[in-house]
């Protein structure tokens, strides 16, 4: 009998995740423009505690039921998002955006270990070869340059623990994910803590709540909103959807960044484009099943 390769068409929840991830790659460009006006540390604080009070404002009625379990979820959720984010400021002070771009993009492969290490489960070959190409096409998104020039400094140091942190988040959300924990509830307490830690951040780190200019309320706001929306939804489809999966589609982030960045006049060399493509690629790729020993035989 004929080998036949499966092929897992996207749930509603991995659709869900795909969105978002358009969303995230808006997210770059306002961010840009913001930090002209704002400390990092400011603007990450009241882009968390702007989602957290949306949110809170949305699902009111089930705070009522909050429990410590999602509170203690929540927190260690919130956590992993502010380390991410505010590591990642940090080393962008003292090198490029391609280098950061380039060491951020090592949460891909590092997610399949912590889940490894945390569920006690390989993941399958298909998603492995998946993670390859979806690595491989970061490298040449964020340009081959930001490896030649890779220098272990401060900078390098501090941005490649954040990758730990952003693969730790999207590992949390899943292994807090369950019939017993109500996942908008802990969204909320999640973006509660990471913001309430960015605020307490910024004595550390030198910064002064700016003088208010529009530059950066209306930014500040309409990211609160998107980050609402972006940690709710992980957190509702990640009860389905493992962490090394999502990761994947969460890959796609950098390709919607370009088209983003080519439409506001942003120019996309070619091997972006190719970087794009292996990325889609390796989130296909990972969809594929080889046949088991039993289909073989029949």
């Amino acid at each position: 009998m004929r080998e036949k390769i499966a092929f897992r068409t996207f749930s509603r929840e991995e659709w869900a995740l795909v969105c978002i991830t358009v969303l995230w790659g808006v997210t770059f460009l306002v961010v840009h423009t913001a930090m002209r006006y704002t400390g990092a540390m400011f603007f990450v604080g009241l882009r968390f505690t702007t989602a957290a009070l949306l949110s809170m404002l949305l699902f009111r009625r089930l705070l009522l039921d909050l429990t410590l379990r999602e509170v203690r979820a929540g927190a260690c959720v919130g956590v992993a998002i502010f380390f991410g984010y505010a590591l990642q400021t940090v080393g962008l002070g003292s090198i490029s955006s391609s280098q950061s771009a380039f060491i951020t993009a090592m949460y891909v492969p590092v997610v399949p270990f912590l889940q490894w290490f945390f569920f006690r489960r390989p993941p399958h070959l298909m998603v492995w070869l998946g993670v390859l190409f979806a690595f491989c096409g970061l490298v040449l998104l964020t340009g081959p340059q930001a490896i030649t020039h890779l220098r272990l400094q401060f900078g390098e140091v501090v941005t490649l623990v954040s990758t730990i942190a952003i693969a730790m988040e999207v590992v949390l959300i899943s292994r807090f994910a369950s019939p017993a924990i109500n996942s908008f509830r802990v969204a909320i307490v999640q973006l509660f803590v990471a913001g309430l830690l960015a605020f307490a951040a910024m004595p550390v780190m030198g910064e002064h709540v700016p003088a208010f200019a529009w530059w950066w309320v209306v930014p500040a706001l309409g990211l609160g909103v998107m980050s609402a929306v972006i940690q709710l939804v992980m957190n509702w489809a990640q009860k389905t959807v493992s962490p090394t999966r999502a990761t994947l589609i969460y890959a796609g982030e950098p390709v919607w960044a370009g088209l983003v960045g080519r439409l506001a006049g942003e120019y996309l060399p070619a091997r972006a484009l190719v970087g794009g493509a292996l990325v889609i690629l390796g989130v296909l790729v990972s969809e594929l099943r080889l046949p088991s020993k039993q289909q073989r035989q029949d």
